[in-house]
């Protein structure tokens, strides 16, 4: 499991899991934070997928299914022990959305939670009406990507760095472009979902996440742009919006 799903501060005791998918072109890093400011009731999972970090030589995944079937392989048997909230943000929202469809339809299981930041429904018109980013030149991808933030301009403005990162980034832009799912006709979900977004990104429709649950919903608008999460106020925001509602939902649980 450790090649796939990265626990960067191990807490057997925990009474829940978290588990983070990356955004597009992202790897686990990022939650190594989250693991060490998050209190120990709260174990955080991070997914790793193919063609970075420790799995560079890896070919990247060509579409939404090969990620949900590789991460179930193996991280169900802990899905079963004990409650697992979601996080995903952009890219990663998607990604939960699908996983937690195919948990809840194949298995029967649900999060206490999810969290979702940066993104449509993917079954929105919003999301079903936006240009394919996979489609663009590499000159032209090179140039949106640089206008949503969150990549340092090292990297960018490195003919070396961009050429590394660039091909994970496009290939999970690629999966979601092809990544296809309907509108639930009935919530599949009871638990709570909670949205976040930056204030200054691309409008998202993020009302039409609520097709998805019958349990509580709700939006937070925060200061930034599409990356407003690595702002270090809206982190902690995020943080203790988690941890209260975990810590919440273990008590009704137990």
């Amino acid at each position: 499991m450790d090649k796939i799903i990265t626990c960067f501060n191990k807490c057997p005791d925990a009474s829940v899991r978290l588990i983070c998918f990356p955004w597009a072109g992202g790897g686990s890093i990022h939650y190594a934070r989250w693991a060490k400011a998050l209190n120990s009731s709260i174990e955080v999972y991070s997914v790793k997928l193919p063609g970075r970090e420790g799995r560079t030589k890896e070919p990247f995944f060509q579409n939404m299914q090969e990620i949900i079937d590789e991460v179930i392989g193996v991280i169900l048997p802990q899905l079963k022990e004990k409650p697992f909230a979601l996080f995903g943000h952009s890219f990663g929202a998607m990604t939960c959305f699908a996983f937690a469809e195919h948990l809840k339809k194949a298995f029967n299981l649900e999060p206490i939670h999810m969290f979702l930041s940066g993104a449509s429904a993917p079954y929105s018109e919003t999301r079903l009406q936006a240009p394919k980013r996979s489609d663009l030149s590499d000159q032209e991808f090179l140039i949106w990507v640089t206008s949503i933030g969150g990549t340092p301009p090292e990297i960018l403005s490195n003919a070396e760095l961009a050429k590394l990162f660039l091909p994970a980034l496009k290939a999970d832009i690629g999966v979601i472009d092809n990544y296809r799912c309907s509108r639930p006709s009935t919530p599949f979900l009871s638990c709570p979902v909670s949205c976040f977004d930056g204030k200054e990104d691309a409008p998202h429709d993020l009302q039409a996440w609520k097709s998805m649950t019958s349990g509580d919903f709700t939006v937070q608008m925060l200061p930034g742009s599409h990356f407003y999460l690595k702002e270090a106020a809206n982190e902690k925001y995020i943080l203790d919006h988690i941890t209260k509602h975990l810590e919440t939902a273990e008590m009704d649980y137990l």
